[in-house]
This record gives C-alpha cells, sequence and structure tokens, in this order.
C-alpha cells in the first residue's frame, strides 16, 4: 500500500484534487453565492495545485528543450495571474477615457505592476535566496557556498544566467525614461504614460531575448526524481503532449482563480480598515506572485537554486517587459484607438522606485552570486519602505500622506541607486565579464560565432 502511495502519478492526483473544488465552483457559476473566505481558501488552493503542476511540466520539458527556454516559458505562466489583474485594470481604464473612474483605473494599473515588481525582488529574490542557504543544511545544494564570517554564505548563480541578467539590465534602463512619454490626464495637463514606443521597446527586448535562448543547446537535463522523472521516461510524443496539458491546465488555474483570490483577499482587508489602493497595489501581487514562488520554493526544496533563480529572473524580465508594454495595448483596445495609459505623479515615483530596486538588484548579481547580506538588504529596504509608507497613510489625511509618500519613495529611489553605482564600481571587471558573456550567447545564437573550445 505505501509503495502505491509513493508512486508519482499520486502526487499528481493529489495537485489536480487541490483544484477541483475551484473548478466546480467556477464551471457552475457559483462563485459570486460564495462567503468571500471560503472564496479565498478554495481559490487559492487551487493556485497552490496549479504551482505544482507548472513545476513538474517544466522540468520535465528540459528534455526536450533548453533549459532556459522551459524556464522562460514557466516563468510567463508563473506571473499570468499578474497579467490577468493588472490587465483589467487598463482595460477599465481604456472603456472609461477621459472620467475619473478611468483615471483611478489607469493609476491602479501601474500601482499595481510596480507592486509585483518589487515584491518579486523584495520578497522573492531575498526569501528564497535566505531559504536555499537555510535548506543547504539538510541537502547538498551546489549553488550554495559556505563562507567564513556572520551572512557571508552565497548562493552562487549559473554563469549562462548573464544573458537573463543583461537583458533585465537593459529593461531597467529604459523603464527610467518611461515617465518622459507624456500623455494628458484627466482634469487637463500633461503627466507620464505607457505608450506605443515602449510597447515596441519592451516587447521586443523580450522577443530578442527569447530567440537568442531558444536557439541554445538542448543540454544533458538534470537527472530528475518523482513526478520528472516518471514523466521524462515517457515516449518523446506522449511527453510532450502531457507537458502540453499540465501548461495548459494549470494556466486556466490561474488565469481563473487568482483574480478572485486576489479580490477575496482585498475585500478581507477593507474589512480591516486597509486603503483599497494600498490592498490593490501590495496584497494583489503578492497573492498573484505566490504561484511563482512557490514554484521556485520548490524546485530549492529540490536542490536546484540555480534553476529557481533562473525561473525568478525570467519572471522579473517577463514583467519588466512584457507586463509593462502590454499594459498600452490592452488600454488602447478598450479605448477603441491607439493611447498611451496615463499615470499621475505618485505613479511617476512608483516607477522610477521600482526601476532603482530592480537596477541595485541587478548590480548584487552582477558577480552571479547573493549573499546573506545582500538578500536581508533588499528585504529590509522594501519592507522598511512599505511600512513606513502604510504609516503615513494610517496617520495623515489623504493629500498630505501621499505628498509625504512621493517624498519617501524619492529618498529610497535615491539610496537605491547610490547603493547600485557603488556595488557596479566595485565589480567592474566582473560587470565587463557579464556583458562579454552576454555578447558571446548572442552571436552564437545568430550563428556568427562558435563556442570557444573548453569554454564553460
Amino acid at each position: 500500500m505505501r509503495s502505491r502511495l509513493r508512486h508519482p502519478l499520486v502526487a499528481v492526483l493529489a495537485a489536480f484534487g487541490l483544484s477541483l473544488p475551484w473548478l466546480v465552483l467556477w464551471a457552475t457559476g457559483s462563485v459570486h453565492g460564495v462567503a468571500t473566505g471560503t472564496i479565498v481558501v478554495v481559490s487559492g488552493l487551487a493556485v497552490l495545485g496549479a504551482s505544482f503542476l507548472l513545476a513538474w511540466g517544466a522540468e520535465t520539458a528540459e528534455k526536450d528543450v533548453p533549459r532556459a527556454f522551459a524556464l522562460a516559458v514557466l516563468a510567463v505562466l508563473a506571473v499570468a495571474p499578474e497579467y490577468a489583474v493588472d490587465a483589467l485594470y487598463a482595460w477599465t481604464a481604456g472603456a472609461n477615457v477621459g472620467t475619473p473612474r478611468g483615471a483611478e483605473a489607469a493609476n491602479l494599473a501601474v500601482a499595481n505592476m510596480t507592486g509585483a515588481n518589487r515584491i518579486l525582488i523584495g520578497i522573492g529574490w531575498s526569501a528564497i535566496a535566505i531559504f536555499t542557504v537555510y535548506r543547504a543544511r539538510q541537502l547538498r545544494d551546489p549553488a550554495v557556498e559556505i563562507r567564513p564570517g556572520r551572512w557571508k554564505n552565497v548562493v552562487t548563480l549559473d554563469r549562462d544566467l548573464s544573458t537573463e541578467i543583461s537583458f533585465l539590465l537593459a529593461a531597467t534602463v529604459f523603464a527610467f525614461f518611461v515617465p518622459f512619454s507624456l500623455s494628458t490626464f484627466v482634469g487637463g495637463g500633461s503627466v507620464g504614460g505607457i505608450g506605443v514606443i515602449d510597447t515596441v521597446v519592451l516587447v521586443g527586448l523580450y522577443a530578442l531575448y527569447i530567440g537568442i535562448v531558444i536557439r541554445g543547446d538542448v543540454e544533458e537535463h538534470t537527472d530528475q526524481v518523482g513526478v520528472p522523472a516518471y514523466f521524462q521516461s515517457y515516449a518523446k510524443r506522449p511527453r510532450i503532449a502531457t507537458v502540453l496539458v499540465l501548461f495548459g491546465y494549470s494556466g486556466l488555474l490561474i488565469l481563473t482563480a487568482v483574480e478572485p483570490f486576489a479580490h477575496g483577499l482585498e475585500d478581507l482587508g477593507r474589512s480591516f480598515g486597509i486603503p483599497s489602493f494600498f490592498m490593490i497595489q501590495w496584497i494583489a501581487p503578492l497573492a498573484s506572485e505566490s504561484p511563482e514562488l512557490i514554484v521556485v520554493a520548490y524546485l530549492v526544496n529540490k536542490a536546484r537554486a540555480t534553476a529557481g533563480f533562473n525561473a525568478l529572473i525570467s519572471s522579473k524580465l517577463n514583467q519588466w517587459t512584457l507586463l509593462i508594454g502590454t499594459l498600452a495595448v490592452v488600454y488602447s483596445i478598450a479605448a477603441g484607438q491607439i493611447g498611451s495609459l496615463p499615470f499621475d505623479e505618485k505613479q511617476v515615483a512608483e516607477i522610477w522606485i521600482t526601476a532603482a530596486q530592480s537596477f541595485f538588484a541587478i548590480a548584487i548579481l552582477s558577480n552571479f552570486e547573493i549573499s546573506i547580506r545582500e538578500a536581508v538588504g533588499l528585504l529590509v529596504l522594501f519592507l522598511s519602505q512599505v511600512l513606513v509608507e502604510f504609516a503615513f497613510i494610517r496617520t495623515f489625511p489623504e493629500p498630505l500622506a501621499e505628498t509625504y509618500s512621493i517624498w519617501l519613495l524619492y529618498v529610497y529611489t535615491v539610496a537605491y541607486l547610490a547603493l547600485a553605482i557603488y556595488l557596479f564600481a566595485r565589480r567592474r571587471q566582473e560587470f565587463r565579464d557579464l556583458l562579454g558573456r552576454t555578447a558571446v550567447t548572442a552571436r552564437q545564437a545568430i550563428g556568427r560565432d562558435t563556442p570557444a573550445e573548453g569554454a564553460d
């Protein structure tokens, strides 16, 4: 009996079982007749099940496609909830152009996007790094290097991640200029706007990145255990079909379950007196990012920290390119004409601090390492800013609280930039090496270069 329970398909059935209550509610249209707390629990369990299915699908796919590409697909699917939630606000803004409701929705779309990006680094990258070092006490993860001194243990990254890091840097630098694209805002005046140029540049960057990684060689895949090993034993056609089913089914779960999950959390927060704008910027993205964090924690728990960080960096890259770029597309479709998604001064500050945080995080990874000290620094900087801003909201009336919040965001932006410049200056040789590796990878992808013999 015990041997049967250990069969890989039992785990797969358990993951499917987590999703069944939600599927019944969704398929029968009974969602609106259920209590908010129940919706949060049932949809949350569906997201949990989808996370495991996504991870198994990506690991199985590594046998047939380049690992970087498999993890890039995983990253896109794992952050699909964030796309769904943000697209909802962008659509509302486009459908209500020139009205206060449209203006509010446009600001919420930007706030939700910046919140999701900062959570991914501030909590995702930092917490996963800390968890990786912690798990190394029980697992022999080759990615963890134990060093003498407090908080000096590091997670070392595969140098093949240079392509992802370089493209993320390019998108980050461009993001600093997004607020300079002007758009007419309801009530008159000009403010920042996400428009056609932003879409072309950012989506183009991601398309170029995918074009490079998909041309990579299919590596000698890591020996798998459990569910991925079982699926990889299938013949090629059934194996590919299984991967597509896992990706498709988990994608359906995420797209249908996360929005009710996020809105349910918002409703619960409001019942405790937390402002809805704050909930939409922080609590909703935290919920929508949960599949990605669960998937990466699962990979780390299997001593696959390198694959986990590859997925995290890929997620940040597609959110910082595709997510921003497609907001203008959704907005224009809803508006019935090509336009720019507008945002106010507060969201300008939000975009700049998000870009600055990304710049600092890239500086940390420029030597292909992240130490416990650096991970804690990312976490503390993120949490302190959010908590101080929350204190402003609860302490001061709305106009004054927003003014103080904007000042706070600028202070943290300067802090992130100063730390990043310091690290880049110290690691300028490692940074040059990173860019050099990316250039070699790009030349190989377009057939203008061949790997040097003995190159790592």
